[in-house]
């Protein structure tokens, strides 16, 4: 300390200075806790620089004080305390870093402001304020500090935040800063002690260095993402979901990752047990909080991951966010796209191994959440083939209960087979019953099994996997090979003569009809025109509030059926009753396609025919 006394140097801020403290004050923050925050940050970074300086230099002052911030208050003076023994400062830096706002200068700080708005707070980004945000609550500021230099000086910096600044010596200060917050009258709770805990555990939990609050540590639970994998176990794993979820069970899937495009990220990311949307609890909000440097930016950052990894918990760090001076939001969304982009792709992945390595695991998580894995499939387009390599399903060739996925399907699939086929039913029982399945049985080519309405919709998005075709098994364009004539119950003269009455007959009720080949044990038909939604579709988009056009199917018949041979031979000896035969035969198949609305008049039908045939 220099033995000549020098007195107080008191200094006004610049006119552009009153603006941006002005901006800072009332306009800049959202929440005036964030000033506690700002300030433990910078704390923690002179703590940081400190030990940096410790590797190079040897003239350290007071260089045995712990390095470690210490937050003391006092309710009734109305005042909060945030020290640290890092770096300290010169006089030149108290009034390099806290007389002036920016290094860039304020001038030029704010012709950005004018030439983009003062509403646009993005370009404060790049002007290191956080200090100034002290102001919100205070209305008087004390620095009391020591350069880590031994021929420093003990110096007191002071301000109000409007008329200027003084800066005095001080007497004994340890190395490092003070920072006494002389709190506003309206401000007093946050020298309350339960109200500096909340704060800390909400935004600087995860601070490198001890924090304490009046003597006792508050930061116990360690930003375990920016470790080595090698040096956590398990338990630690858990005992982190289990905070940063707000859980009790255990996690499912634990992937633990750094990369360093397209900015340099660390990231640890959880899947829960069990999936609470499923079990009524309401849809889940973000659950993956974005951090810089350890400190919380966002809990529930919005674009950072898509919407359907909702169920994901974790955190997500960087030291080279772009943020905007309050640290409250990003600035550049071409990154976070890039973020979600890196992440999103990196999940998958990492689902994929899981799934060729521990089958059996990830069926149980499918049964769970597969539909979070559907909704991306219909949400996100690049991400769409990657997902669909997780989807698991029933078929025709797998024993009931048994999954498999498109690419074991491929693998069974026939070498000229250009489609993947697939069925949406309620189960798989009443597909094994339905007319839909034998033509393909007949010629041994596979078709999946889905139980669920939004099934369909995936399938209509997706429509390809690995240049294979999606293809429902109740379209009408579908072209199977031709397979050995059987004798036919109809000969063509009566099968073309029976066609031209059915036509006529059902009139506009049908796309139209036709004798077919695809049927063994059914009558009739009722196939999907081409481009035409199915039942199943038509269905959701109802229950979605969207209006679903009406369907008309296209009717096949089968000439080999007893049924239609009996119907061909009534027509000609009881038209009337033929009609209602032939009405009600096509209705049962549309019903059974999904495409009648409303069941009652194929009971007046069934009544009819009754009536009919009971005279």
């Amino acid at each position: 300390m220099s033995e000549t006394t020098i007195e107080p140097q008191t200094q006004s801020f610049q006119a552009e200075v009153r603006q941006l403290l002005d901006i800072v004050i009332h306009s800049l923050y959202t929440d005036k806790e964030i000033f506690v925050r700002e300030l433990i940050s910078n704390a923690s970074d002179s703590l940081e620089k400190f030990r940096l300086k410790q590797l190079t230099e040897k003239n350290i002052y007071q260089g045995e004080l712990p390095l470690e911030i210490e937050i003391t208050t006092d309710e009734e003076a109305g005042t909060l305390t945030i020290a640290d023994h890092g770096i300290g400062m010169t006089r030149e830096e108290l009034t390099e870093n806290l007389g002036t706002i920016a290094r860039s200068g304020s001038k030029e700080f704010l012709q950005a402001l004018k030439e983009k708005g003062e509403s646009n707070a993005s370009v404060i980004g790049q002007f290191g304020v956080g200090f100034y945000s002290a102001f919100m609550a205070a209305d008087r500021v004390e620095v009391y500090t020591h350069s880590w230099d031994e021929s420093g000086e003990s110096l007191k910096w002071e301000s109000d935040g409007q008329s200027g600044y003084t800066i005095s010596e001080a007497e004994d200060e340890k190395r490092g800063a003070r920072i006494v917050v002389h709190l506003k009258g309206d401000e007093k709770d946050f020298a309350k002690e339960a109200t500096l805990k909340s704060i800390i555990s909400k935004h600087s939990r995860f601070v490198s260095f001890p924090l304490k609050v009046n003597g006792e540590r508050v930061n116990t639970v360690e930003a375990i993402w920016l470790k080595s994998k090698k040096d956590i176990s398990e338990e630690d794993y858990k005992e982190f979901y289990q905070y940063c979820a707000h859980a009790v069970d255990e996690p499912r899937h634990t992937l633990h990752f750094s990369a360093d495009a397209p900015i340099n990220i660390n990231a640890l990311l959880f899947t829960p047990d069990e999936n609470h949307e499923r079990l009524g609890f309401g849809q889940m909000k973000p659950g993956v909080a974005l951090y810089c440097r350890k400190v919380l930016i966002d809990p529930e950052p919005q674009g950072l991951l898509p919407e359907w990894m909702r169920f994901v918990k974790g955190v997500v760090d960087s030291e080279d966010l772009p943020l905007n001076i309050s640290r409250e939001s990003m600035q550049d969304s071409a990154l976070i796209r890039k973020l979600n982009t890196l992440l999103t792709k990196r999940f998958i992945k990492y689902l994929a191994k899981e799934a060729k390595s521990h089958p059996e695991e990830h069926e149980q998580f499918y049964e769970r959440f597969s539909r979070f894995l559907k909704e991306g499939i219909a949400t996100s387009y690049e991400h769409q083939e990657a997902l669909a390599e997780l989807l698991r399903f029933e078929s025709s060739m797998t024993d009931e209960g048994k999954k498999t996925s498109f690419d074991e399907y491929l693998t069974r699939s026939k070498a000229d087979q250009d489609s993947i086929y697939y069925l949406v039913g309620l189960d798989r029982k009443s597909m094994e019953a339905g007319p839909y399945l034998e033509a393909f049985q007949k010629r041994g080519i596979e078709v999946i099994f889905l139980t669920e309405n939004i099934d369909d919709y995936v399938m209509e998005t997706l429509r390809e996997f690995k240049g294979k075709k999606l293809v429902s098994a109740d379209r009408a364009e579908i072209e199977l090979d031709e397979l050995p004539e059987q004798e036919s119950k109809l000969s063509e003269e009566e099968s073309k003569e029976l066609i031209e009455w059915l036509t006529k007959t059902l009139g506009d009720k049908v796309e139209g009809v036709e004798m077919g080949k695809r049927l063994v044990s059914h009558p009739v038909v009722a196939l999907t025109p081409k481009d035409a939604p199915t039942g199943q579709m038509r269905a959701m988009m109802e229950a979605m509030g969207q209006h679903a056009p009406e369907q008309k199917g296209r009717l096949e018949f089968n000439p080999n059926h007893d049924v239609v041979a009996k119907l061909n031979s009534l027509r000609k000896d009881d038209e009337e009753t033929a009609a209602k035969v032939a009405l009600q035969l096509a209705d049962n198949a549309l019903m059974a396609a999904g495409m009648i609305k409303d069941p009652t008049s194929v009971i007046a039908g069934m009544n009819s025919l009754l009536g009919a045939l009971m005279r």
